[in-house]
C-alpha cells in the first residue's frame, strides 16, 4: 500500500460524520472503529508476539463493566472507565499471564479460552456487584452519534499508532522473536515469560478501553453481551485474520470487511429478502429472511475458508498479490 493511503483513510474518516450524516451509517462507523481497536489489541499478542488468544472478551468485558459499576455503584461519570478501564482489564491481564504463559500453543489458547468463561461466570453469579443477567443500564451522555464517533476514531488511531510504536521498539524485536522460535529466543538471553506478559498488558489495555467505549455508547450492557465467545473473542480473531496478521493496517482492514459482512447478513442482505417478500407475498421468502439473518456466523466462516485458500496473509499481507492479479488481467485486456 503507498505510504499515503493511511493518511487519505484518516482524513476521509474525520470528515465522514459531517458529509454523511445517517446516523445508522454512522452507527457502522462507530462500530468499525471500536473493532480496529479490538483488532490491533489482539494482533499485539497472536500476531506480533505468536500467541493466539480467545481471551480478548474477558478484557473487553471488563472495560465494560468497569464503566458501568462506576456509574451505578458510585454515581460517577461511566466515562471515568475510559480512564480505568484499561487498567481494569490489565488487573485480569497481569495474573492470568503470570501463571498461564508458563502454556505454549494450544494450551495457552484453551487457557484464555477458559478465561473468557471464568469472567462471564463472575459477571453472571455476583448479582450484589453486577446485576446478573439483569445487565446494567446508564442513559447515554451524547443524543447525536459524532461525539461518539470521534471518540472511537481517537482510540482506533491511538491504537493503530500503539501498535506501530511499539513494533519499532526494541520491544517489537522481542515479541517477533519469541514469535519466531521462543527456544531460540531464550538462548540469546531475552526474558520470553516478561514481554510476553508486556504484550499481553498492551492488548488488554487498548481491548478495556474498547469495552469502556461500548459500555458508554450502548448504554447497556449484560454478561452475555460483552463476554460472548462468537461475538468479541472470535470476531476480533476473523478481523485479524482477513485483515492481515501480523500487519499494522490489517486489524483497519478486517474492521471494515467483518462489520459489513455481519450487517450484510443481518439486513438479509441489506433489505434485499425484505422487499423481495413484500413483492411476492411468499412466506417462505419471509421465513428465508428470518434464517438469513441470523446466519452471519456461516458468512463468516465463509470468508475465512476463502482467505485462507487465496490470501493466507490476509488483504493487507497479500496486498501485493491482489493488485498484481489485477495488473495481469488489464494487461491481458489490453493485449486481446
Amino acid at each position: 500500500m503507498k505510504k499515503s493511503a493511511p493518511l487519505i483513510l484518516l482524513i476521509i474518516l474525520i470528515v465522514f460524520p459531517w458529509a454523511v450524516q445517517n446516523a445508522y451509517y454512522q452507527h457502522l462507523m462507530i462500530l468499525v472503529l471500536m473493532w480496529v481497536v479490538i483488532g490491533s489489541g489482539w494482533n499485539m499478542i497472536a500476531g506480533y508476539t505468536g500467541q493466539v488468544s480467545f481471551g480478548d472478551a474477558a478484557f473487553f468485558g471488563t472495560g465494560a463493566y468497569t464503566a458501568g459499576l462506576l456509574s451505578h455503584h458510585f454515581g460517577l461519570s461511566p466515562w471515568w472507565g475510559m480512564a480505568f478501564g484499561g487498567i481494569t482489564a490489565m488487573a485480569i491481564a497481569f495474573p492470568f499471564g503470570w501463571i498461564c504463559f508458563r502454556l505454549r500453543g494450544a494450551y495457552f489458547a484453551l487457557a484464555s479460552l477458559a478465561l473468557n468463561e471464568v469472567m462471564r461466570h463472575i459477571a453472571t453469579v455476583a448479582e450484589p456487584l453486577t446485576e446478573g443477567m439483569v445487565g446494567i443500564l446508564i442513559m447515554p451522555t451524547f443524543v447525536s452519534k459524532i461525539p461518539y464517533y470521534y471518540i472511537a476514531l481517537a482510540l482506533a488511531v491511538l491504537s493503530v499508532v500503539t501498535v506501530q510504536v511499539v513494533m519499532q521498539s526494541k520491544w517489537g524485536y522481542y515479541f517477533l522473536s519469541i514469535r519466531e522460535d521462543q527456544d531460540a529466543a531464550e538462548s540469546l538471553g531475552i526474558d520470553t515469560h516478561h514481554y510476553k506478559m508486556v504484550s499481553l498488558n498492551i492488548a488488554a489495555f487498548l481491548t478495556g478501553l474498547a469495552g469502556a467505549l461500548f459500555m458508554n455508547y450502548m448504554g447497556f450492557i449484560d454478561p452475555e453481551v460483552v463476554f460472548s465467545l462468537h461475538d468479541i473473542s472470535i470476531m476480533a480473531i476473523l478481523v485479524g485474520i482477513v485483515g492481515g496478521v501480523g500487519t499494522i493496517f490489517g486489524p483497519v482492514v478486517g474492521a471494515f470487511v467483518m462489520v459489513a459482512v455481519h450487517e450484510f447478513f443481518r439486513t438479509g442482505f441489506f433489505g434485499f429478502f425484505k422487499a423481495l417478500a413484500v413483492w411476492t407475498g411468499s412466506d417462505a421468502v419471509n421465513i428465508a429472511a428470518k434464517y438469513i439473518s441470523q446466519a452471519h456466523v456461516l458468512g463468516f466462516g465463509i470468508l475465512v475458508v476463502l482467505v485462507i485458500l487465496l490470501l493466507p496473509n490476509g488483504i493487507v499481507g497479500d496486498w501485493k498479490k491482489i493488485v498484481s492479479i489485477f495488473i495481469s488481467r488489464k494487461e491481458k485486456g489490453a493485449a486481446t
